[in-house]
């Protein structure tokens, strides 16, 4: 199975089987966060997981959540966010729009509260690298060993399809569990326990490789829990589920957004779908509503109640 179908029917396996947040692709660098990109990070839910659902359901801000404004004290727009009006201005829109800050106006003057102080909600975080076919590992090593060294993530497993030799566990870090996965029945066999990372602690950011030396760079423990609270901000924003589907009569949805091709019996990668496929016949993509599912399905929370706040003489905050 290529990578792509087999990570999506890991991410709908791993939400049903846990009470994590699944997302697909998220950055998960320091000084560089596109140098490395996790297939699969899974975020198990912290002591107030409840507090965050019931706030927002995008992502919020890390440059909202870091403001200068609480919930009792409201403060200009552009006082509150330490950057460039045009990049503060955009800060300020999105946390209004997920619903962690809410405006006011003075005197023709507008201000930013907090709707809820932003609470303590991620637990461990466990990062998958998928490599269905250990046959073609392409620079498996390297990715892994980003991983480990930085230890941003509380432990990193690598999943595949393959069966897993002595030889494949030797070129894979002590430190990586490895799962067997199976797509096609959901079964899934753990070949090796991941070992616990120093993610509270200072790491390694290894940055690129030549021959005879490598980049790297310290990333402090202040600077990892930052980028842990980013990414975990990212997956509950973001999920799993494709944004397209195929737009065919043999497409349909499975296990609450799996696109399933009736004619290939697979799941498939809606990118490759269209008329070079000799099974494409052309018709509207099936409905999915990817909001619902995941609600039903998750811990995550499509429609939250929220937490603003109406109070008399607010307007006497500063």
């Amino acid at each position: 199975m290529r990578e792509y179908p087999f990570e999506l029917a890991l991410c709908a396996h791993l939400e049903a089987s846990t009470d994590h947040v699944v997302a697909r692709q998220v950055g998960a660098g320091v000084h560089a966060p596109s140098n490395r990109v996790l297939d699969v990070l899974c975020v198990a839910p912290g002591p107030e997981f409840d507090e965050r659902a019931a706030l927002a359901s995008g992502t919020i801000p890390d440059a909202a959540i870091e403001a200068d404004v609480g919930v009792g004290r409201a403060r200009h727009w552009r006082d509150a966010v330490d950057a460039s009006p045009e990049h503060a201005r955009r800060v300020v829109d999105r946390a209004v729009e997920v619903g962690f800050f809410e405006r006011e106006r003075r005197g023709g003057r507008e201000f930013v509260r907090q709707t809820a102080r932003y609470p303590d909600w991620v637990g461990r975080l466990v990062g998958v690298e998928n490599k269905p076919d250990l046959g073609n590992p392409g620079d498996l090593r390297t990715q892994l060993r980003k991983d480990v060294s930085l230890a941003l993530v509380d432990s990193v497993v690598l999943a595949t399809e393959s069966y897993v030799t002595r030889a494949h566990r030797n070129r894979v870090p002590d430190a990586v569990g490895i799962w067997r996965f199976d797509p096609e029945t959901g079964e899934r066999e753990v070949v090796r326990e991941p070992s616990p990372l120093a993610a509270d602690e200072s790491g390694l950011e290894l940055l690129d490789v030549h021959p005879g030396r490598a980049d790297v760079r310290v990333a402090s423990a202040a600077a990892k829990a930052r980028q842990r609270r980013r990414m975990a901000e990212r997956a509950y924003g973001k999920g799993w589920r494709p944004d397209d589907l195929p737009a065919c009569a043999e497409a349909a949805v499975r296990d609450g957004g799996l696109p399933h091709c009736t004619w290939k019996d697979r799941v498939v990668d809606p990118r490759n779908c269209g008329p070079d496929c000799p099974g494409h016949d052309p018709a509207d993509p099936p409905a999915l509503d990817r909001e619902a599912e995941r609600d039903a399905r998750s811990p995550w929370v499509a429609d939250p109640e929220g937490r603003a706040r109406r109070q008399a003489g607010l307007d006497r905050f500063g």
